[in-house]
């Protein structure tokens, strides 16, 4: 597994780099794992001031001092990563780097706090999210788990996108660590007032609550049912979760509730020029709850 851990000096970014050396199992398979560190160029009049020689010095220095401590940590547990970096936009330069590298995943802090601006994940990380195919990881304000079986939802809606979110996680199964648990997530709706029109347009009564539950069930069964022979050829165990509601306020509260160490599922976006580069539902679970979200970006 190759993944890229972009990292800035800040304490978020830290954030990511002590999520890899949580990941005992992951750790054992021996992954490449690239640091990335991207830097802002200079103005113009600086850069023709100081040369380029003395240019490349400084970045190579700047550089040096955010991968110290990244080294320090994943040394505790004897684990060496490569180290790169660049000059240019952050988020185009992070894309670009995991084509480059090939990445199978990209791990990042994140410090987007302003609902109202839709920043959830802030603007590098969701500029990653527009301009890159490649899964990535964003983590929260938490510390790194302290076990290295994760508690893992995926949640999955009949789409293709969810399918992808199953596969990717079972192909990966290491990042999550020996004996994770997994809770595969479907929300149905509540059917609030649903009522059906007869022949001549006229409303007949409310569905009763056998009816309902037979709806619930079957929209369920068909999310998760194509879903169940992946887990059986991995021989990988999980728990099925029918929640109603809303998708993205069900989920995060679930996660909440079961203290998940992240949410797995496929994205629904729309690419660079689009507001749903997440979807929705990723959206707002970012927007109510704290739990890492593992976006897949491609179906």
């Amino acid at each position: 597994m190759r993944i890229l851990v972009p990292v800035d000096g800040s304490e978020n970014s830290m954030h990511a780099v002590e999520f890899i050396a949580s990941r005992t199992t992951l750790l054992g398979s021996n992954p490449e794992i690239e640091v990335l560190n991207v830097q802002l160029p200079l103005p113009a009049r600086a850069c023709r001031l100081v040369g380029q020689d003395s240019l490349t010095r400084y970045y190579e220095d700047e550089a040096a001092k955010v991968f110290e401590p990244v080294r320090a940590e994943l040394n505790k547990v004897g684990f060496q990563a490569g180290e790169a970096f660049l000059v240019g936009e952050a988020s185009d330069s992070i894309a670009a780097e995991a084509e480059k590298f090939g990445a199978d995943l990209i791990v990042m802090g994140s410090r987007g706090q302003t609902a109202l601006r839709g920043l959830f994940f802030g603007s590098v990380s969701n500029g990653v999210l527009a301009k890159s195919k490649c899964p990535v990881l964003m983590l929260r304000d938490k510390a790194a788990p302290q076990s290295d079986a994760l508690k893992v939802g995926i949640a999955v809606d009949g789409s293709k996108y969810g399918r992808a979110a199953v596969r990717y996680a079972l192909k990966h199964i290491s990042l999550f660590g020996t004996g994770a648990q997994f809770y595969l997530i479907n929300v149905v709706s509540d059917y609030a007032g649903a009522v059906m029109p007869d022949m001549a347009g006229m409303a007949l009564p409310a569905l009763s609550e056998e009816e309902v539950l037979e709806l619930q069930k079957d929209e369920f069964n068909e999310a998760v049912e194509p879903l169940r022979p992946l887990f059986a050829k991995a021989a990988v165990a999980t728990k099925e979760i029918c929640l109603v509601g809303n998708a993205g306020d069900e989920i995060a509260a679930f996660a909440k509730k079961k203290k998940l160490d992240l949410v797995v599922m496929g994205s629904h976006g729309y690419g660079r020029f689009k507001a749903a580069v997440m979807g929705s539902t990723a959206t707002r679970i970012a927007a109510t709850g704290d739990v890492p979200l593992l976006i897949i970006r491609q179906a």
